[in-house]
């Protein structure tokens, strides 16, 4: 059981392996976060590398300005003076708020050197700076101040101005208005030159103007547009990172997952239909939608957009090709060979190829289908019985898988001219499951009550009784189980049947095989020939797996019941007949399909003691199986509206049966019991008349056969030695002997055969059931 869970485990890590997809998704995030940090610093480095740090050229090119004209005040007198000090004013009022607001731009000016009364201090210092002299230095100062500032509080910008040294403004700044020195600016612009005192005296000095300026809205800006400009990279690398990784994911992923999709596919049900986006008919396509659930994905959905050319898709292919052949050549009994090595995992890898697993007790139907005369025409064929073979395969499989209980019919092996079909009912627990849930649901209301009573137990108890109810069920025999008791099971077998009885009417009017009549080789040009089907089936356990080594191996089953449906398969010849099933697949059958079986004989097979009735569904050829042929579609839906009622409504069923009728039943089933009953003379005579019976039907209803069929010609030389031709039943003037005998019936033939062979009269020992000595 542990080992079941970490399989269960390792099974989803292998359906989500495709997780991969986000691991590429966060690999490619970190490097779309390097990459944005990379484009961040390197707008940084830009900006290092412009000319005065990448500030505002305009506060430079003022102060420039400014500064030309402190050069060309070049002289003391009063006149110079005055208009120097009216072009600071205007530079000053131009410069002061920023674009119109009322945030203060200009916060301090300096020029050097002192030389007009307008840059002097209160105190007629000259280190306060222009602002402070020219605008806080006199009551006419004052008077600018107030115009130029419309009446702000000057004084609050006086003491800025008035301050005494760097340190004084700067705590100003922040304590006044909030501005922090992060966010000033200063620039400075100088060179030397010379002006003429009053006393005429030429005087070499520095002259320079320093500015400092409030950048707290250009600061704001520049980070709000930073902020953006780096939001935008980001998306944009993450854009182009999905685009990548879309490309990575159609082109790579996308395929590597639907791979591992498969293999997960395929390790959860090996014998579901081939996942691939080709169509294989209308069956095939309408039966997989179910198992696609699991399987089908967003990949699948959008395989249109796929790159078929590139080599991912190629090995999607040929993944699919191999599972498929795995699938199709090992069959239902292989399944548990392809699950177990490809779902098995350990650390995420899968265990080393063990094709021999072992085996599993299974319950099914098995059905044996052989062309009837396949040594002949192996002989006349040559290499060209395998396009024969193949063309009956196509239609057998097609009515077997259509006809399936959900899709439970599938073909275990072809061995040379026969086929071993397999209707898989379920492994014992599973078989014991569905008995109790159907039980359960029966007497639920006694469950309940029980239930109750359990609750008073002790848990010591309980436990006790599940643990004897497990050990009880796992030591149960396989020959214990009664199948019919499952729920189901009448209709699976039902159209197990149909399926076989479809394949009939199927290789008599299909085109391909009809043109095979006519082959010169198989008729050897004297008469045409006719390509044959029989069929034998038996219900019963078989241990289902693998046999051989590492070197070779066959998924078959094993089983008497295997080698029962065989022997079923191979007495048709003796019986003349095309279908024969045994006892137990009669007893699973909807009493609507017992009443078209017919109890011809009670038999041991050569192998066995088990006496058991043995049934044949009564077919004969028709040549106009061709009028009731129908489309895929319509078969299929046929199939999916199964009900008993289809045993007397479906026309290939009814024409196939259609020489049957009751007065020929009353007699041979009056022959029949005689016959059993060791009162064979009775017998004889009886059987004779039900023969002539289904021969005067088939002349009168005008269905006679030209072509005797390869059973009934077999028969025909058993017969010679028996002398019963010559009987008055038997012969009519005119009659051919090989086709008075193909259009009677084999086993009314065949049981009096026997009883001629015997004596005519049933031995001392007579039990009511006779041997088939041969294979």
């Amino acid at each position: 059981k542990g080992g079941m869970n970490v399989t269960s485990t390792d099974d989803y890590h292998l359906t989500n392996a495709s997780n991969i997809g986000t691991a590429l998704l966060t690999t490619n995030t970190e490097r779309g976060l390097f990459l944005v940090f990379f484009i961040g610093l390197s707008s940084l480095i830009r900006v290092a590398c412009m000319e005065y740090g990448g500030t505002n050229h305009q506060l430079v090119s003022s102060v420039k300005w400014l500064q030309a004209n402190n050069l060309a005040a070049d002289n003391t007198r009063n006149e110079t003076c005055d208009f120097f000090r009216d072009t600071v004013l205007q530079w000053v009022a131009s410069n002061i708020y920023d674009g119109g607001s009322d945030v203060m731009h200009l916060l301090h000016l300096e020029i050097e050197p002192v030389r007009c009364d307008f840059q002097k201090g209160p105190d007629g210092s000259q280190s306060n700076g222009v602002m402070g002299a020219a605008l806080c230095g006199s009551s006419e100062a004052l008077s600018r101040c107030d115009t130029l500032f419309l009446k702000r509080d000057c004084d609050h910008l006086c003491k800025v101005w008035l301050a005494s040294d760097e340190q004084e403004r700067q705590y100003y700044y922040e304590t006044l208005f909030g501005i922090r020195p992060s966010v000033t600016f200063s620039t400075t612009d100088g060179s030397y030159g010379t002006y003429s005192s009053l006393e005429g005296e030429i005087v070499n000095d520095y002259f320079s103007v320093s500015a400092e300026y409030n950048e707290t809205k250009a600061v704001s800006q520049s980070i709000i547009t930073l902020f953006l400009s780096q939001l935008g990279f980001t998306l944009f690398v993450l854009l182009s990172l999905s685009v990548l990784r879309y490309d990575a994911g159609r082109l790579v992923l996308g395929p590597l997952r639907r791979m591992l999709k498969i293999v997960a596919f395929y390790a959860k049900n090996p014998l579901s239909p081939s996942p691939t986006r080709e169509s294989t008919g209308s069956l095939r396509s309408s039966s997989q939608n179910q198992d696609d659930d699991d399987y089908d994905s967003e990949d699948e959905n959008n395989s249109d957009k796929q790159l078929g050319t590139y080599e991912t898709e190629q090995l999607i292919n040929t993944v699919t090709k191999i599972t498929d052949l795995l699938r199709k050549c090992w069959g239902v009994a292989g399944a548990g060979i392809i699950s177990s090595n490809l779902a098995r995992q350990e650390g995420g890898l899968t265990t080393l190829f063990n094709p021999t697993v072992p085996g599993e007790a299974v319950y099914a139907l098995f059905a044996f289908v052989a062309i009837d005369k396949f040594q002949h025409h192996l002989h006349c064929l040559k290499g060209d019985i395998m396009i024969l073979i193949n063309d009956i395969a196509a239609v057998l499989h097609e009515e077997v898988y259509r006809w399936g209980y959900e899709d439970r019919g599938q073909c275990n092996k072809n061995l040379g001219g026969a086929f071993l079909m397999v209707y898989r009912i379920g492994t014992v627990a599973e078989v014991l499951e569905k008995r109790d849930r159907a039980e359960a649901v029966i007497f639920s209301a006694k469950g309940k009550q029980s239930n109750m009573r359990n609750r008073r137990r002790s848990g010591q108890l309980t436990s006790h009784t599940r643990t004897s109810s497990s050990n009880s069920r796992n030591g149960r025999s396989v020959d214990s189980i009664d199948l019919s008791s499952l729920p189901g099971i009448r209709s699976f077998t039902d159209r197990a049947i149909l399926g076989l009885l479809k394949t009939f009417a199927g290789i008599h009017r299909d085109a391909t095989l009809l043109k095979w009549q006519s082959d010169f080789r198989l008729g050897a040009g004297v008469h045409a020939t006719s390509i044959e089907l029989i069929f034998g089936m038996d219900a019963g356990w078989a241990v289902e797996g693998a046999v051989g080594s590492s070197y070779k191996i066959d998924a078959t089953y094993l089983s008497p019941h295997v080698n029962m449906a065989s022997r079923m398969m191979s007495a048709t010849k003796q019986y003349g007949v095309f279908f024969l099933f045994s006892q137990a697949v009669q007893g699973l059958l909807s009493d609507n399909a017992k009443d078209k079986l017919r109890h011809i004989d009670t038999v041991t097979v050569k192998g066995s003691s088990v006496q058991q009735k043995i049934f044949t569904y009564d077919a004969k050829v028709r040549s106009d199986f061709f009028l009731y042929s129908k489309t895929e579609d319509q078969a299929d839906l046929d199939s999916e509206r199964y009900s008993p009622a289809i045993w007397d409504t479906d026309q290939d069923i009814v024409a196939m049966r259609n020489h049957i009728d009751d007065d020929f039943m009353r007699v041979f089933n009056r022959g029949r019991d005689e016959y059993l009953a060791g009162n064979w003379p009775k017998a004889i005579s009886l059987l004779k008349k039900a023969d002539r019976i289904m021969f005067d039907r088939e002349v009168d209803e005008g269905y006679v056969s030209h072509v005797p069929s390869d059973n009934m010609r077999s028969l025909s030389n058993v017969l010679d030695s028996s002398d019963i031709y010559d009987d008055e039943y038997y012969h009519e003037e005119g009659e051919d002997k090989v086709t008075r005998l193909a259009l009677g019936d084999g086993p009314c033939q065949r049981l009096i055969a026997y009883m001629n062979e015997m004596g005519g009269e049933a031995p001392d020992n007579w039990a009511g059931y006779r041997p088939l000595k041969s294979k």
